[in-house]
């Protein structure tokens, strides 16, 4: 059916609607259940969200006081020098899976090298600055896993707007209109029935009358 334009009330224009109607009602069953489904995968990477922010905002506060502390005391040229000639200490792959349907980067990490191992040397360094380094590599892990969940919920987010678009749609326009086209078709060839109805039992009339006569 062309929306916008005049609907033909004919029998093969009810059929096509009436399928039409069944077909915007099964993708409307279909959305809602992907609707469902979205949210409670929304709900469960939240919760995986806080905890994995739980396990970061302590360590955090540390960190941020020894490098503070390292900044004070060793100066912003060597902090930056040491940084430079510091190699990674974790590699991350990112692979890409599906939930709904809609593609989540999943990101896999892999250290480097031993937490405890430190790859400058102590001559011009103090414990603050190796406190930082250490926690640091400590963190980089949780820190990566609750990026991941965070943009899993943005993309959700995003899929979950644009289906519920979908269902309003179907539910305030199209199968509105289709109902809307329904009705004004069977109205339209019931009242021809009607008439052809009385226009026969006339012509009938007209025959026995003339067979009498």
């Amino acid at each position: 059916m062309s929306f916008g334009k005049q609907v033909v009330a004919t029998k093969i224009e009810l059929i096509k609607i009436r399928r039409s109607m069944q077909i915007s009602k099964m993708v409307h069953k279909i959305l809602d259940d992907k609707r469902e489904v979205l949210l409670k995968k929304i709900d469960e990477m939240i919760d995986e969200a806080n905890k994995a922010r739980e396990n970061i905002w302590d360590p955090l506060d540390d960190i941020y006081k020894a490098v503070f502390h390292s900044y004070l005391t060793l100066g912003t040229s060597a902090i930056q020098s040491l940084a430079s000639s510091t190699p990674p200490s974790i590699s991350v792959d990112v692979h890409i899976k599906r939930i709904v349907d809609v593609k989540i980067p999943s990101l896999e990490i892999t250290s480097k090298n031993d937490s405890s191992d430190l790859t400058y040397g102590f001559a011009d360094t103090n414990s603050s600055l190796d406190q930082a380094t250490k926690l640091i590599r400590d963190i980089l892990p949780g820190i990566c896993k609750a990026a991941e969940y965070e943009n899993a919920i943005f993309s959700l987010a995003k899929e979950l707007e644009k289906t519920q678009k979908l269902i309003n749609a179907l539910e305030y326009v199209i199968i509105p209109q289709y109902q809307n086209a329904l009705t004004f078709i069977k109205s339209t060839l019931e009242e021809r029935e009607r008439e052809e109805f009385v226009r026969l039992k006339k012509v009938k009339a007209v025959i026995e009358r003339k067979a009498t006569q």
